[in-house]
């Protein structure tokens, strides 16, 4: 198996966004991740959402990292599209997107 190694790990700009009781965007992808975090860093529940969809409810002060590293960065399956947008539904705390994605050198 040979390794691809023209690409190098790029830090997004991390989504936040404050809850405030009702349904609001934490932030949109501006490209597909290797690896993403999400981090309920509150003292409430918060339900995320993608598009129409709720995903999951991350209790207060959860946190969950996916690593599509097997990917290596370059299959196009089994990681979040970019343009993908997150939206969080909570009674107060923030709530934060972080990511990495791979860049061609």
């Amino acid at each position: 198996m040979s390794i691809n190694n023209s690409q190098r790990a790029v830090p997004a700009p991390e989504l936040i966004e404050t809850m405030t009781g009702s349904n609001i965007l934490i932030g949109t992808l501006i490209a597909s991740p290797v690896i993403i975090i999400f981090d309920n860093q509150g003292s409430a529940s918060i339900v995320i959402s993608i598009g129409d969809v709720e995903w999951k409810t991350f209790p207060a002060g959860e946190a969950l990292v996916l690593d599509m590293r097997g990917n290596h960065g370059i299959a196009p399956n089994f990681t979040f599209d970019e343009g993908t947008s997150f939206f969080g539904n909570g009674a107060s705390g923030d709530f934060s997107i972080s990511y990495l994605y791979a860049r061609n050198s």
